[in-house]
Order: C-alpha cells, then structure tokens, then sequence
C-alpha cells in the first residue's frame, strides 16, 4: 500500500482528489488523520511555489510519504492577476469568502464585461518518496460576473462564469460533478494523473 499524504484537510479536495488519483494500492490520508502537524508559512509569488513549500513539508513531517499539495487561486485581467497567491485572504484575516467576493466586485465596479476575463489556477506538487518531484498545472476559463449567483460552490465560485458552460452558469450554478470535469483542480489532476502514469511505464 502506497500511502500519499495531502497537505489539506479541506474534504471537497481529499475527495476529489482520491477519485482522480485512483491508482490501484494508493490511499490518501490529511495531515490531521495522520496526526501531523504542518503549517509552514506560504510565502511564495506563484502557485507553484506555495504548493511546493506546502507538499515539501508534508513530506517531511511525514518522515518521507509521498505528499501532494495544491495551490489555487482566481486571476483577474483587468486587476493584473489580483487576488492570485493572495486569492484566499484578499479581504485579510481571516479568510472570509463573502468579505473577499464584496471586495472584488468593488474592484471590478467600473471594469466593463469585455474586459471581465478571468481564470481559476490550481498547480499540484507531487513529491514521491524518494524526492522527486512532479508539477502540473490546471486553468478555467471565464469572466467575472456583476452579482453573487448560485449555492454549490464556495469562494469565488458565485462570482465566475466559466466559457465552457456558454458564460450564463456561474460555477456555483452547478453541480458538483459538471464543476469536477471541467475545474480549474480536475484539469490539473487529469494532466498530474498522466504524468504519473507515464513515469511509471
């Protein structure tokens, strides 16, 4: 049994990342279910670099399990990539999800929707066992909305219309499984999944 621990404990993520890394002989357990405590401070400019500092340790403090992490944010054109790293404390501390989305549409007020484009980024740092790193980065494509719409999601999901869905859904207009096979973190796991399944061909 390879166990992979996630540096989360955010249960929407453990679950869909559990489906999309469904390799026969793998299991997947948080930091808390494993009783680890690992909190370093996620002080880099990139998604990438936040991932790696969070899975690196996770590795670590679990006396070198494999471990992946995630790092995700909203990038918005017309704000030059704001919110970005800083997506989750835009509004500050603590993390508030209506405080951050109350913020961006004030930001957005005067932004016309031709120049509304934004995306969702998650980049994922696996580190195997033996340190080795693999990277892989997903996106969604979109624009910002005027209003808050729909209850599925959480964070800025109420605010973001993806292209895939025709730009009249917001992703918190849907369900949870149409949201898995086009997000922003599906795309990254599909594309982690194959680099994976490469490297062990």
């Amino acid at each position: 049994m390879k166990t992979v621990v996630l540096a989360t404990n955010n249960a929407h993520k453990v679950s869909e990342i559990a489906t999309a890394l469904d390799f026969p002989g793998w299991e997947f357990r948080t930091l808390r279910e494993l009783g680890i405590e690992s909190d370093p401070a996620e002080d880099a400019d990139t998604f990438e670099g936040n991932a790696r500092i969070k899975a690196r340790a996770a590795h670590e403090a679990s006396g070198g399990l494999a471990a992946l992490a995630d790092d995700s944010g909203l990038e918005v054109d017309a704000l030059d990539g704001a919110p970005g790293v800083h997506s989750a404390r835009y509004a500050g501390e603590p993390c508030d999800d209506a405080a951050n989305n109350a913020k961006l549409l004030a930001a957005l007020a005067d932004v016309p929707d031709a120049s509304r484009a934004a995306r969702f980024v998650s980049t994922l740092v696996f580190v195997d066992e033996d340190g080795t790193e693999t990277i892989a980065r997903g996106t969604i494509e979109g624009r910002m909305g005027h209003e808050e719409r729909g209850s599925e999601g959480f964070g800025y999901d109420p605010l973001f219309l993806p292209d895939v869905f025709g730009g009249d859904r917001t992703l918190a207009e849907v369900s949870q499984d149409e949201k898995n096979a086009v997000s922003h973190r599906g795309n990254a796991l599909r594309q982690l999944r194959a680099m994976l399944e490469g490297a062990g061909d």
